[in-house]
């Protein structure tokens, strides 16, 4: 069973209606006069960090791939709750905790401790609405252009040089993403590859990407086809109508174009390579 089956399997069981069938990052819970917004990602040693990483910098890239999830949908952290290994040097992951939790204001709700070998850690990310209609993936129109806040490659560069922060401390985009979320019909950020999230928006939306790589920011140094498919970027992939000026950072890389046979094209043709990561 890879990824995409397993989460169909998950479909066919009683799910909230916040839970939008498993087709976004994000479930959507409203109580009261508030809306929720919830996510959970999970980070594995030799998946998402090498083995020996610094803990410190394990605790960063964990709690920023969920404020990530947040980001797009352009809420703000009420807090989270952490499931954490009792890794050697412990102490260092506190220590990343406190540095993101204390850089963007989020505070720790709980969680739970094991010891485990290859160690997973968890988090869950809480944080409340800013607009109504929170933004989703799903929401892209044929003729919006197609967006992203920042280069593409700096953590495939960092990953394989060992130098620079981008891969493993990743800075979450959420004043962005509260800046956009009233104004674009879909947003969501960039974590398993540009094209194949892209593709991602695109089919959701019932939309083709037509993306031109020479309009996509690449970081400095990085080979721009591989960039575009590395992933673990976190910049916010957006569409929105075709006269819009964005009031953030911005690059247009294209345009959401009618359903197709395809729901990713680049440089107007059928790409012939992997989009990006997925779990097997």
């Amino acid at each position: 069973m890879n990824e995409a089956q397993f989460i169909a399997a998950l479909r066919t069981l009683p799910l909230h209606p916040g839970a939008q069938e498993l087709r976004d990052d994000t479930a959507t819970l409203t109580i009261g006069g508030e809306t929720l917004i919830l996510t959970h990602d999970a980070i594995a040693e030799g998946v998402h960090y090498r083995s020996g990483t610094d803990p410190f910098d394990i605790a960063w890239k964990l709690v920023a791939t969920n404020l990530s999830d947040l980001a797009a949908k352009g809420a703000e952290p009420m807090g989270v709750l952490i499931g954490a290994v009792l890794v050697e040097g412990a102490e260092r992951f506190v220590e990343g905790l406190r540095a993101i939790l204390t850089e963007y204001d989020v505070p720790l709700l709980g969680g739970d401790t094991i010891s485990v070998s290859p160690a997973t850690f968890g988090c869950t990310a809480i944080g409340w609405a800013t607009v109504t209609p929170v933004p989703r993936r799903d929401g892209a129109r044929a003729g919006d252009g197609l967006w992203i806040t920042g280069p593409i490659g700096a953590a495939m560069l960092g990953f394989e040089t060992g130098h620079g922060t981008a891969y493993l401390r990743p800075r979450p985009r959420l004043a962005d993403g509260q800046a956009l979320a009233g104004h674009v019909t879909a947003m969501m950020d960039v974590s398993d590859g540009l094209l194949l999230d892209a593709s991602r928006m695109a089919e959701a939306s019932g939309c083709t990407a037509d993306i031109t790589l020479a309009r996509v920011p690449i970081a400095a140094g990085a080979d721009p086809l591989r960039a575009v498919t590395w992933g673990d970027d976190y910049e916010l992939l957006f569409a929105a109508p075709a006269d819009f000026v964005p009031p953030v950072p911005a690059a247009r890389i294209g345009e959401m174009a009618a359903a197709g046979r395809t729901s990713l094209l680049l440089d107007g043709q059928v790409p012939e390579i992997a989009l990006g990561y997925q779990h097997r």
